[in-house]
């Protein structure tokens, strides 16, 4: 066995110094520790470094890396100044070091064995381009010569397919680790502890790998290592997915409820591949933001009346037998966020956009008794839903000249992290009251925009965690802890402003 804790945190920093601080806040929270010695500048770094840690005496599990350039590292130096560094990390307390296929290709094992006879060996293969298309055959080369203690890949993988191969192939032995990188493997990386992979990295500041999630998320929003076979996995898939607060909001329900249940971020391109991967990762339940709300439906086995009228879905249940069953839950949102503040009734309602997002909040007002109007980049998207809810699609060089009651924005423009775009300009915003559907600012441009005209701000935050409140009641059977995940996105929120803040200041 590698390690008790199968998070292994990832320290990276290019002095010795930075080092020694990411060492000791990674084991705060995980005892298996990597040391990218390679990322250090210099051999004197290296050096300087591996003498604290022998000095340090600390207890943990530390694996050595100092992965040369031919092998995607950043050691500069030679196979022979790569060997002395780890030999030195074994002498400072590492137990392990990982040692690629290329170094050992090139070294006599009599060498390896008298310069790191005393640490146990994890040869590593990586693939920065593409998956192999043998992984066995990859394995057998790994384990030429004297065998290691354990192995690894590590492989780029361009679809959830790549992905599900690698965590296959981890369930073929206990002290094999199983490495996807890209952009769409972060949920993989951390479901891949369940499907037998002896190890997955967590970068303490740093990431040294595409799709890698930080240390801190991993143990506080993910709980990566409670993940087990009888964890529940519920998922969020998009394209772009980076900028979603919908895991912290619904793993701070499951942590509140104390359920063995876990969501996940999936960056879907492609809704095949994702659909395709349902069954595999045991998905029970998902939600659906852009682009996919309105092409999900041609894939689904039935619908929730309401959301086939709406003409999209932001909720799918997985049922018995892998059936997939679609609700709208923004259509809750809208009202929950709305009602409180403005009648509907009779009240003259301006939508910026005609996607998914938009129609849900069109049929809400529709059916709350407001006269809808409709305007959008795409003037026949704008007609169609207007048209759906007996409303009128207006012209963009009409609306410096038109008032209504309230102006919602349903359409990306402002989102994190193109903070500083508005759908509107100021002398566009004639009304009473201005919703904005995005709550990632809190405070988009366009509602500064409104606020410095007087105008009533509706923040999108509202129906953020009214809709997923709904979401998270249909996939639990359970009452939402609706505070619980306010808290957690507010939270989350704050700290990023504070960061923006910080960054702007040191500007």
């Amino acid at each position: 066995m590698l390690a008790r804790n199968k998070i292994c945190a990832v320290v990276a920093a290019v002095q010795s110094d930075p080092m020694r601080r990411q060492l000791q806040l990674a084991l705060r929270q995980t005892r298996t520790v990597e040391l990218r010695l390679d990322w250090l500048s210099d051999d004197r770094e290296i050096t300087h470094f591996l003498k604290g840690l022998a000095a340090a005496k600390l207890c943990g599990t530390f694996i050595a890396t100092c992965r040369r350039r031919e092998a995607g590292g950043r050691y500069p130096g030679t196979i022979a100044g790569q060997l002395f560094h780890l030999a030195e990390a074994i002498q400072a307390g590492c137990l392990w070091y990982d040692l690629e296929i290329e170094t050992v290709s090139q070294c006599p094992p009599e060498l390896l064995d008298v310069l790191l006879g005393e640490g146990r060996q994890l040869r590593s293969a990586h693939f920065f381009q593409r998956m192999p298309p043998n992984l066995k055959g990859v394995a057998t080369a790994l384990m030429r010569g004297r065998r290691p203690e354990a192995i690894k890949i590590a492989a780029h993988c361009h679809s959830l397919a790549d992905s599900l191969k690698l965590l296959r192939f981890a369930r073929l032995g206990h002290d094999i680790v199983a490495i996807p990188m890209g952009d769409v493997t972060l949920p993989v990386r951390l479901l891949s502890l369940r499907e037998g992979s002896a190890l997955t990295y967590a970068p303490v500041e740093h990431p040294t790998a595409p799709g890698q999630v930080s240390l801190d998320e991993a143990k506080t929003v993910y709980r990566a290592d409670k993940i087990d076979r009888q964890t529940r996995i519920y998922a969020v898939i998009g394209d772009p997915i980076g900028h979603s607060l919908s895991p912290i909001m619904h793993n701070a329900g499951f942590q509140a409820r104390k359920m063995n249940a876990v969501y996940l971020p999936f960056l879907v391109h492609d809704l095949k591949d994702f659909l395709a991967s349902i069954k595999f990762l045991g998905i029970q339940g998902f939600s659906v933001t852009i682009p996919h709300k309105e092409s999900i439906l041609r894939y689904l086995d039935d619908c929730d009346p309401l959301a086939r009228k709406i003409g999209a879905v932001n909720t799918v249940v997985v049922r018995r037998g892998g059936k997939l069953y679609g609700y709208n839950t923004d259509y809750v949102g809208v009202m929950r966020a709305l009602e409180p503040r403005i009648p509907l009734r009779n009240s003259r309602v301006l939508i910026l956009g005609a996607g998914g997002a938009a129609r849900a909040v069109a049929f809400a007002l529709a059916q709350a008794g407001a006269a809808v109007c409709v305007c959008a980049r795409r003037t026949a998207r704008a007609k169609s839903l207007a048209l759906a809810v007996r409303g009128q699609s207006i012209a963009r060089n009409r609306l410096r000249y038109d008032f209504f009651d309230a102006i919602v924005n349903a359409t990306p423009v402002g989102m994190y992290p193109r903070v500083t775009q508005s759908p509107l300009e100021t002398a566009e915003l004639n009304c009473r009251l201005v919703f904005d559907t995005i709550y990632r600012p809190r405070e988009t441009r366009l509602l500064q925009l409104a606020a410095r005209r007087d105008i009533q701000t509706v923040s999108g935050l509202d129906m953020f965690v009214a809709q997923g409140a709904a979401q998270w009641e249909i996939w639990t059977s359970e009452r939402a802890p609706i505070a619980n995940m306010r808290r957690a996105v507010i939270r989350a929120l704050q700290r990023e402003e504070e960061s923006r803040t910080i960054v702007r200041t040191r500007r």
